[in-house]
């Protein structure tokens, strides 16, 4: 090449000549300082020493086919510096052919680096395939490698589990810590499984707190097992994240391959719906999915659409239970029950239905309904003269929503008449302490506009004494599976006696729920509970029974002779 046309290209690019067997007789110190080689290590060098082992050997065989022949060859190489880093180059090698023989003399490139173009397409790359935040596989990169891998087990005729996991109380942190503390949480759990998975395995986030494992090589459901337990246990280990001390568990759905010999896109179906089942169990377990399950499942959902239709179409309806001061024979208010007047069916109690949407939005819509309709309800008593208290159960997703306490205020103030203090809302222990600030919050805010608060199904969860000191309720429920049994088990008498009297040293009401003989209510005003509900007393009635029942009502004399 003539001397001026160097000059200009050098200025330019990474410049080199090699002979026609590949050995290096040129170097630009473009070239020298991109590969990190001295002019005089390279001289004399096959082109080889700058070899990534990226490239199958037709990639260069291509190239030394065209050059050889006299043609140009263009196309981007990936080089190994002296120091063992990548880069890339957009090379251009072109053959010297000598005019009066018409045979290829050397062959020079011409190089120009395109490392950082190169590392952005392979970011762009990996985001398409990859969730940004916790750096694992997203649902499009996890269909692919879901594919592959049970084309393999297909092959191998090797067993594999797919395994659909979802956070319980994770919504909690995102209310009650912020969004923030949410991902970071996210973060430690992708961490967490990545750990414990084995190298063939894998782990991707869908979306939100649910994420996809496909364990490989499963060899039988004991082993399956025992990995399950190792996920639960793993997650369930606190987490310290911003300083604040965080619990979250995990359900789990698992459907095996080829036992369920599906295509990738049921078998993930399946798996939510196993994950689905082990949530509505309690968290922090898992399940495994068989066809029955499916069939179930769709009647759930099926059952789902029905009830929603029922609240449409007004087939949803209240009855009222009363709480009475079993010495006085006083009644001291009703707590609110739902029914489904079903067309078929007859009156459908809320066991039979309500469970099936209470992880769904549908809880809200009917909670709400329940709230207005006992206003309403209280505000034509009051019209007659009855200044009756009422309670309402209220689901923990509903209680969790962030607008709660503002639809509960607006809720109040379409019937100003009603008395706030009169409402009393009844949540369940084990939701109270899923999340203790922010319940407390919640309570607080509810409190200020004037809603009392009962502690429901007291004993049947987990409370500590300072869950009970934290939790501002005026009102604790001894659940009536205690109560039911407190004649003939020492056991659930002394629990009973124990829940009256920390009722009693914390300053709180007690009500015992599930009153059903008049022995009953005899032992419990001996220890010292005055107020109880049950069937001994009344059946949940209509509201157009509540003001003769009321009126007729009349104590055992024996209560009333005790002292």
């Amino acid at each position: 090449m003539e001397e001026k046309y160097r000059r200009a290209v050098d200025a330019a690019a990474i410049f080199s000549e090699t002979d026609l067997a590949g050995c290096i007789t040129y170097v630009n110190d473009q070239f020298c300082g991109m590969s990190g080689y001295g002019r005089d290590e390279l001289l004399g060098q096959n082109h080889r020493i700058l070899s990534s082992g990226l490239h199958p050997a037709a990639f260069f065989q291509g190239m030394w086919q065209a050059i050889s022949e006299g043609r140009v060859w263009r196309g981007e190489i990936c080089n190994r510096a002296k120091d063992g880093t990548l880069y890339w180059v957009d090379s251009t090698m072109v053959p010297l052919v000598d005019e009066k023989t018409g045979r290829v003399q050397k062959y020079v490139s011409i190089r120009f680096d395109v490392s950082e173009k190169r590392q952005l397409l392979h970011t762009l790359q990996w985001r398409v395939g990859h969730d940004v935040l916790t750096g694992l596989p997203n649902r499009a990169y996890l269909s692919e490698l879901l594919n592959q891998s049970l084309e393999f087990s297909r092959s191998e005729n090797i067993p594999l589990a797919l395994c659909m996991l979802d956070l319980d109380g994770f919504k909690a942190v995102n209310d009650g810590y912020g969004h923030a503390c949410g991902d970071l949480l996210l973060v430690e759990v992708a961490t967490r499984l990545r750990e414990i998975i084995r190298g063939e395995d894998v782990v991707a986030r869908l979306a939100g707190d649910e994420f996809v494992l496909i364990l490989r090589y499963v060899r039988d459901i004991d082993e399956l097992n025992a990995a399950l337990l190792r996920i639960l246990k793993a997650i369930s280990e606190p987490y310290s994240i911003q300083g604040a001390e965080l619990n979250v568990f995990a359900s789990i759905g698992v459907t095996l391959f080829p036992l369920d010999d599906e295509d990738a896109d049921t078998l993930l179906r399946h798996a939510d719906q196993a994950m689905y089942v082990a949530k509505q169990s309690g968290r922090n377990r898992y399940q495994l999915f068989d066809v029955s399950l499916e069939q179930e499942v769709k009647a759930s959902h099926q059952t789902v659409e029905q009830i929603r239709q029922a609240l449409a179409a007004g087939q949803l309806c209240l009855h009222y239970q009363p709480k009475v001061n079993l010495r006085c024979g006083t009644v001291v208010g009703f707590e609110a029950l739902l029914r489904w007047q079903h067309p078929e069916r007859g009156l459908v109690t809320p066991g039979d239905f309500l469970p099936l949407i209470e992880q769904t939005d549908l809880i809200v819509d009917i909670g709400e309904w329940v709230i207005d309709q006992v206003l309403g309800q209280m505000h034509r008593w009051q019209v007659h003269g009855h200044w009756w208290s009422v309670s309402v159960n209220i689901a923990a997703r509903h209680f969790q929503r962030e607008d709660f306490v503002e639809r509960l205020q607006d809720l109040l103030a379409q019937y100003p008449q009603v008395e706030p203090h009169r409402l009393d809302l009844e949540i369940a222990e084990s939701v109270a302490i899923d999340n203790i600030q922010r319940v407390t919050q919640h309570l607080q805010a509810c409190q200020a506009l004037g809603v009392q608060f009962s502690l429901d199904d007291f004993g049947t969860g987990y409370s500590s004494l300072s869950y009970l000191k934290r939790l501002p309720t005026q009102t604790i429920k001894i659940d009536k599976s205690f109560v039911r049994d407190i004649l003939h088990d020492k056991d659930d008498l002394a629990l009973t006696k124990a829940v009256i009297g920390l009722a009693r040293a914390f300053g709180r009401e007690v009500i015992a729920e599930g009153l059903e003989t008049l022995e009953h209510g005899q032992l419990l005003m001996r220890m010292g509970c005055e107020v109880a509900q049950g069937y001994f007393i009344a059946r949940p009635m209509p509201a157009g029974d509540v003001p003769g029942w009321v009126e007729g009502f009349r104590p055992p004399a024996q209560w009333q002779k005790l002292e």
